[in-house]
């Protein structure tokens, strides 16, 4: 039996202004055969084209980064705060140095169409690329609280829509 249960995204309690900027979050994409994930702490949840989407941002030259670019979906895995170690490890250890899965303990697991996740999550958001664009510097309005974050290295914001919700039995 598993470990977790489908809901509609709509039926996701948890604040997410708490999962993303004080839970944190691991994206990870990739296959069984390779995979990566990395910490973030940046994003949203909200509805754009008439469906459930995320909006997750990623810089370039995270390993995650490539993953992510090569796959058409990823992953969100939200933790309980016993996972808190992991998730300072996966956000400031990159993979290309790492065995994340080695080094953290979390125990890796994959929908029926191979998209990697962990089993310790309390909630997974399963997310399939609709939009991605660079963030620039022409487009920033308000430069003294945005461009503190960049020194030409923007992320790319992929919107996704959340195709399949996981939370924990």
């Amino acid at each position: 039996m598993s470990a977790f249960k489908e809901i509609a995204p709509t039926e996701i309690k948890e604040n997410p202004f708490e999962l993303i900027g004080n839970d944190w979050a691991l994206v990870t994409s990739g296959t069984a055969d390779k995979f990566n994930t990395m910490t973030v702490s940046w994003g949203g949840v909200g509805i754009m084209w008439g469906k459930p989407v995320t909006f997750t941002f990623i810089r370039p030259q995270r390993y995650t980064f490539e993953f992510t670019e090569n796959n058409d979906y990823f992953s969100m895995s939200f933790f309980n705060e016993e996972q808190r170690d992991a998730l300072k490890f996966c956000g400031s250890k990159s993979g290309r140095d790492f065995d994340k899965v080695k080094e953290t303990g979390l125990t890796p697991a994959f929908t029926e169409n191979g998209v990697p996740y962990f089993e310790e999550a309390k909630l997974v958001l399963i997310c399939k690329k609709m939009y991605l664009q660079f963030l620039n510097e022409e487009s920033v309005t308000d430069t003294k609280s945005v461009n503190k974050w960049y020194d030409n290295d923007y992320h790319k914001m992929y919107i996704s829509e959340i195709v399949t919700a996981l939370i924990k039995n």
